[in-house]
């Protein structure tokens, strides 16, 4: 086997494999554990690839913020993204990022100033800024309220449906159980619309989110206000 000469088609076959097969042996994490930045770059020295890039391209996801999500039922009910800016936000900037969000979503929204506390809400869809020691932090995060609404309404109404069938069967009025199952049907169909626009819904508000983030943390710093002062 040692002596043996591969043609060009089995080197790269061999090759592909035994990376596979490294990888998925080394590079499989524990549950519930990650990678730090040093790991991740000693694997980027293995491949070839400096560590300063890998270090470059970590940052850059950083940057775009920490998805959230709330689920109901195991669909996801709201969305979010946690951004965290390392330096503070002028008022100039934050209007750049309400007129962003505006045409994001597609919605006037509502903008409010508490302090150093900013918000702009329009319904369920919010974006709030709060101060950090480092800078501030963005929060988005919507919540599709009325599928959960024609969710929850729709198992309500599966509930009475077997309730009243129940009763129905126990009290020898079997024939009204035809009638009675129509409203299952009608409750079965309220949870489906509910429930199938969820996953093609969190994913635009997703991609909106993480677009928009992407965008706000490489937008160029605007220059500070001139104070009225130095024009006297």
């Amino acid at each position: 086997m040692t002596d043996r000469r591969f043609n060009e088609d089995e080197v790269a076959a061999i090759f592909a494999q035994a990376t596979e097969a490294h990888q998925s042996h080394q590079r499989q994490l524990p549950s519930g554990e990650g990678m730090t930045l040093a790991e991740l770059q000693e694997i980027g020295r293995e491949v070839g690839i400096a560590p300063e890039l890998v270090a470059s391209a970590a940052k850059s996801l950083d940057q775009l913020g920490r998805p959230t999500s709330r689920k109901f039922l195991g669909l996801p009910i709201g969305v979010g993204r946690t951004i965290e800016l390392d330096r503070k936000l002028s008022d100039a900037e934050w209007e750049q990022i309400v007129v962003d969000l505006r045409e994001t979503f597609d919605a006037r929204g509502t903008v409010k100033k508490e302090g150093s506390f900013r918000q702009w809400t329009n319904g369920n869809l919010q974006a709030l800024v709060e101060p950090t020691p480092t800078g501030h932090r963005i929060r988005l995060r919507t919540m599709k309220g009325d599928s959960r609404a024609l969710m929850t309404g729709g198992l309500a109404m599966l509930g009475v449906t077997a309730a009243m069938s129940i009763a129905a069967m126990m009290g020898g009025a079997g024939g009204a159980v035809s009638s009675i199952a129509q409203l299952g049907v009608i409750g079965a169909g309220m949870f489906a619309f509910g429930a199938l626009r969820l996953p093609s819904w969190a994913r635009l508000r997703r991609q909106q989110m993480e677009e928009l983030a992407g965008r706000l943390t490489h937008r160029p710093l605007l220059p500070p206000a001139p104070d009225p002062a130095d024009e006297r």
